[in-house]
């Protein structure tokens, strides 16, 4: 494949590859020169050094009690991940660039004790120093009570050996300290114990990086796989360009002094780091599968980052000015902006004609009303990039004649759920109209924090749910058709549980374009939706029709005029 700025054919199926892992056993030395020679590195997304001192040591001890301390697994690679620059106040090494790396996939913090312990490395942990020269021997231990050897804190009247010395000098260095014969043969013991020592390790090498992550996932965090993103972080780490995926996306979604755009101005930073990712895979593979990402070459990746951004963001744009979406908490499934970012990068991000705006509000209605990607998300995202090649062309995507018909029957006995799809595509509705507030004819003020959940703020059950306990029992409140979008302070302070007509009553004072106001919400006559007689089913017929008829318009399946 041909790296590429423009959207390319998925890429094609590879055929599988024999893995085999390599058993065999490294000295304490081989560790440390392959450590300082940049041989084997700590990938970043393994967990930071956070061993305590005591830990330290009780792996040295048991080690010169020959007790077994697991086997290190290490994955091989000529792979460039994003890794740990330093350990405490000891900077690690480069690797040449083109040689092969090993990178630690179980036993980091092993490793890093032992390295820490032999180099002699302070770490700052929550304020405080620790430094790993202060491991020590006990040279008076009691054998037979099995105490242990290797301590962080000595008593008075013992005689005791840094392990850091032990490993840097040479046992005729301590004759000033320990001039004892018998001493310096157990000092040189122990040396030998640590030294010699051969700890079991497996080598996987050339395994595909989805693969090697795999492998640590499931010896490191009890089967939680990493996430895509969290290996692409990795994957694309490249300092001599700038790019640290991490940065970058907070960046992209939290912005900074100079960049002004991001997803928190747009009101869109409940998008995923999973959704931004396949954004770049839409404009660069036209597939996004979590194993096409993973093979995106770093350099591709990262020429694609800002044509990604540039495309994602005129795909908010279009959400907020033509379909009048204002907050990602409405839009029925992130995952819309994927296909949508693909139309505006193929189409170089230009305004789309009327006819290309009509077929995308089509696509999205569509989507969250028959729930498409509430399951096979990747497949089905595949697919619909033929529907936006068509609607790029400005033809109309092939849909059945069912999944564009919206019948009010459905409407009014949906059950509203913050969280649902079809919930979410009828407020999408409800908010194209601009919602305006009950009391003051303003325009309602939504924002991701009040939409959460079916209990938010800006949800407001026209007939209130203690009303109907109280008046109509029996009748479901929680109904779509019974869900308005107002103001929060409306909605706690001067509705409660006041009946319809009795609420509407005093807002009529304050707001004497209140039948207006009501348009807005697609509840287009007061009387004949039964409101002044506070008829809750006729209300709910009714404004179903109405939600009904405006989808079906969205659908394309209704005119207007109809």
């Amino acid at each position: 494949m041909t790296d590429t700025l423009q959207a390319t054919p998925a890429i094609q199926p590879e055929k599988p590859v024999l893995l085999q892992p390599d058993n065999h056993n490294k000295k304490y030395e081989a560790l440390f020169v392959e450590i300082d020679t940049g041989q084997i590195k700590l990938p970043i997304f393994q967990r930071e050094f956070v061993w305590e001192k005591e830990q330290s040591a009780k792996l040295i001890d048991s080690i010169l009690k020959g007790f077994p301390i697991g086997t290190f697994i290490f994955w091989k690679t000529k792979e460039e991940l994003r890794s740990y620059k330093e350990v405490g106040n000891h900077k690690l090494p480069e690797t040449q660039q083109g040689d092969y790396v090993q990178y630690i996939l179980d036993g980091q913090q092993r490793i890093t004790s032992l390295y820490a312990i032999r180099k002699g490395i302070r770490i700052t942990k929550d304020g405080k120093e620790i430094d790993y020269r202060d491991i020590f021997i006990n040279l008076d231990h009691d054998q037979e009570n099995d105490e242990q050897i290797v301590v962080t804190e000595r008593q008075e009247e013992k005689r005791y050996l840094s392990v850091h010395r032990l490993l840097t000098s040479q046992v005729t260095d301590l004759l000033d300290d320990f001039p004892s014969r018998e001493t310096l043969k157990q000092i040189e013991a122990y040396k030998g114990k640590l030294t010699n020592y051969d700890f079991s390790s497996i080598t996987i090498k050339d395994y595909p990086i989805e693969v090697a992550c795999e492998v640590f996932s499931r010896i490191n965090t009890g089967g939680k796989a990493l996430t895509v993103f969290e290996i692409m972080v990795a994957k694309t780490y490249d300092e001599a360009k700038g790019f640290d995926l991490a940065e970058k996306y907070e960046l992209l979604r939290d912005g900074s002094d100079e960049e002004k755009e991001c997803l928190v101005a747009a009101k869109f930073e409940t998008l995923p780091e999973s959704i931004i990712m396949q954004c770049v895979a839409a404009i660069t593979l036209r597939a996004v599968r979590s194993k096409d990402i993973l093979k995106i070459r770093r350099e591709t990746f990262i020429a694609n980052w800002e044509p990604m951004k540039a495309a994602l963001f005129m795909a908010i744009d279009f959400l907020r000015s033509e379909l009048r979406v204002p907050v990602s908490q409405l839009v029925p499934y992130p995952a819309l902006l994927v296909p949508l970012t693909y139309f505006f990068h193929v189409t170089g991000n230009k305004k789309p004609a009327n006819e290309q705006a009509r077929l995308l509000e089509q696509l999205f209605y569509w989507v969250g009303l028959t729930e498409r990607y509430s399951s096979a998300t990747e497949s089905k995202l595949g697919e619909d990039f033929n529907k936006i090649d068509s609607i790029i062309k400005g033809a109309t995507p092939n849909y059945s004649n069912l999944e564009l018909t919206v019948d009010p029957k459905v409407i009014e006995t949906t059950q509203f759920s913050a969280g649902n799809a079809y919930c979410k595509a009828i407020l999408c509705l409800l908010a194209y109209h601009q919602p305006k507030s009950f009391d003051t004819n303003g325009i309602v003020i939504l924002d991701n924090s009040n939409l959460k959940i079916a209990t938010s703020r800006n949800y407001h059950h026209f007939f209130p749910k203690k009303y109907l306990e109280e008046h109509h029992k029996g009748k479901e409140p929680n109904l779509i058709a019974n869900i308005t979008l107002i103001d929060g302070y409306s909605n706690k302070h001067r509705i409660g549980k006041k009946a319809p007509s009795e609420y509407i009553g005093k807002f009529e004072k304050d707001n004497k374009e209140l039948a207006d106001t009501f348009k807005t919400h697609l509840i287009k006559d007061m009387d004949g939706y039964g409101i002044r007689l506070d008829d809750y089913e006729k209300c709910i017929q009714q404004r179903a029709n109405a939600i009904a008829l405006a989808l079906n318009v969205k659908l394309m399946s209704m005119t207007p005029a109809m």
